[in-house]
């Protein structure tokens, strides 16, 4: 009996390499290559025009749901953030993760499980802003641009991040409509072993602030939504009564 239940597990497992290597085989694109300079310079500005980045550098707060698993409220004018998720409440001090507070079930932690409750938020902040904001972030340092075309003529424009996050050397290749404004982008990135990944960049809302932020992604047939997208100029502007940042400024 024990000998079957080995062969079973040991047929699922290859049926399920097999099936992998079949995907990546399939599906798997390369990397491509673009054209550097002053038009993919222009096509990201473009882009960033398109969600108004001015009006993001002037947005004080932001505040939004990560598919039900995360809970962000970001004061970017204090450089500070407040992660939330099943019973943990982190409260991060981006400019000096060290100096961060962290609750679980109310109670504040300390030590090494502080400091892995920390790391775990920042590393959910990374990613789950990168989905929010990401348009805006096409000039940071350290970003290589470059202009791809496309099989119908279009140009879309390669965003390359050699430092940053917690994932530098991911790519990502915008497709945008006529206004500059992004509708996808494929995705090579560390996380994900098949490359050219495409996710939507769907539902765009127009901020009290003037800022376009996104509501909605699909990544093939999983959905990823962004609810409770707010932005303002003050924690009082989103619904937020009590300063959740005076902790780390007693």
């Amino acid at each position: 009996m024990l000998k079957k239940i080995l062969k079973f597990f040991g047929f699922l497992l290859l049926l399920l390499v097999l099936l992998f290597v079949g995907a990546y085989l399939f599906m798997n694109e390369s990397l491509p290559k673009g054209e550097t300079g002053l038009k993919a310079d222009q096509l990201a500005q473009k882009m960033m025009g398109a969600v108004n980045n001015q009006a993001w550098k002037n947005t004080n707060v932001v505040q939004w749901n990560f598919a039900d698993r995360h809970q962000f409220v970001w004061d970017k004018k204090r450089d500070c953030v407040q992660v939330t998720w099943g019973n943990t409440n982190a409260i991060l001090n981006i400019h000096k993760l060290t100096d961060s507070v962290v609750y679980v079930d109310g109670k504040e932690q300390e030590g090494q499980a502080k400091s892995d409750l920390i790391n775990k938020a920042w590393g959910y902040f990374c990613n789950d802003s990168f989905w929010l904001i990401a348009p805006t972030k096409a000039m940071d340092e350290g970003v290589t641009r470059s202009v791809v075309k496309q099989e119908d003529g279009s140009d879309a424009l390669l965003v390359s991040y050699g430092s940053g996050g917690v994932t530098p050397g991911d790519s990502y290749l915008w497709k945008l409509d006529e206004n500059g404004l992004p509708t996808s982008y494929k995705m090579w990135v560390s996380i994900i072993p098949i490359g050219g990944v495409e996710a939507t960049w769907d539902g765009w809302q127009k901020m009290p602030t003037g800022v376009m932020l996104p509501t909605q992604h699909a990544l093939g047939p999983m959905s990823i939504p962004m609810k409770d997208v707010k932005a303002g100029n003050s924690l009082a502007d989103i619904g937020i009564k009590e300063d959740v940042f005076s902790v780390l400024f007693k």
